[in-house]
């Protein structure tokens, strides 16, 4: 079962790099879509005041089908390999879970796993909803990508019983609800990161700028106010899970290590990424940071999480050291 799970892994992350480039391909027939419908007005613009008519028009409708054909084409095919990929995924958790015969949590190479598999399918909901446009798949399963390749190779961690300080039934509440709530936050940093380059985008080519690289990446992207408001969705669904998260925390330290709050950098770090999100979300209610201030301090709690997750973790000796 256990190497079941790791190659179930394996192919649920070919599957996701498949679904990156059918995305990234959508987008690519999409902004060339819109460069076309330029000339194509500007014909049209031209016809109207007098200008001689060469050829017949196709109608407006029969345009507009053959358009969304040929660029949906490609991110149907992707949106169900993101959900072949998720189905692998699903089952490589499962089956690791069945190899250990506990909860597929334990360390940092089942926590990665499980919290990449939250984030897509934070992704899948929200497309599957109407809530995010599909177009943002392949910014979305580039980190899940490099995030399920660190977990394989630098994180791997093959199977085996809990370490004796985790053996408790908290790992089923306290760790669960951080997953959860990591996974979605990784959705919400990278929506972020979106909103910043396309507001950047949009902001150049209202005054005439130029736009390089990474900002012209804004042209193929969602409009900044639907990202804002995709970013702020997201991060109201998973702040109160952490929040839930860092005090079924204390509660397990407290049975643990006799004290439910010690400074440890787990916990401290832990904090610092609250206090982040609940300054997001409070500037946005009563500040009215809707924008590009919000999204930098969105960005700056996902910063937060990863140093939290991996420098912590890894490079720092605490009580938690062990995860």
């Amino acid at each position: 079962m256990a190497d079941l799970s790791d190659s179930l892994l394996f192919a649920a992350v070919v599957v996701y790099a498949l679904a990156m480039l059918g995305f990234a391909g959508d987008s690519a027939s999409r902004r060339a879509k819109r460069m076309l419908s330029v000339p194509a007005a500007r014909e049209r613009a031209l016809v109207g005041a007098g200008a001689p008519v060469t050829s017949t028009p196709a109608p407006p409708a029969l345009r507009q089908r053959s358009a969304a054909d040929a660029h949906g084409f490609a991110g149907t095919v992707a949106l169900g390999l993101t959900c072949l990929g998720w189905v692998l995924h699903l089952a490589s958790v499962v089956t690791r879970g069945i190899a250990a015969e506990r909860l597929p949590w334990g360390n940092m190479y089942e926590f990665s796993c499980t919290t990449a598999l939250v984030a897509v399918t934070c992704f899948l909901v929200l497309v599957l909803r109407g809530r995010v446009d599909r177009s943002l798949g392949a910014f979305v399963m580039l980190p899940v990508v490099l995030y399920l390749g660190l977990a394989g190779t630098v994180l791997y961690t093959a199977v085996g019983p809990l370490v004796p300080a985790l053996n408790s039934y908290w790992i089923k509440i306290h760790v669960a609800a951080a997953v959860m709530a990591s996974g979605a936050f990784l959705l919400s940093g990278v929506l972020a990161l979106l909103f910043l380059i396309r507001h950047r985008y949009d902001a150049r080519t209202d005054v005439g700028q130029a736009v390089r690289f990474p900002v012209s990446l804004g042209r193929g992207l969602p409009s900044a106010s639907s990202l804002d408001r995709s970013t702020y969705v997201v991060i109201a669904f998973a702040f109160p899970i952490w929040t839930f998260a860092i005090i079924a925390g204390g509660i397990w330290a407290e049975a643990a290590w006799g004290r439910y709050w010690g400074w440890d950098p787990k916990e401290t770090w832990s904090f610092i990424t609250w206090v982040l999100y609940a300054g997001y979300l409070h500037s946005r209610a009563t500040a009215g940071w809707k924008g590009r201030k919000a999204a930098w301090v969105a960005v700056a709690a996902a910063a937060a999480l990863i140093i939290d997750y991996y420098v912590v973790n890894i490079f720092v000796v605490g009580l938690h050291s062990y995860a």
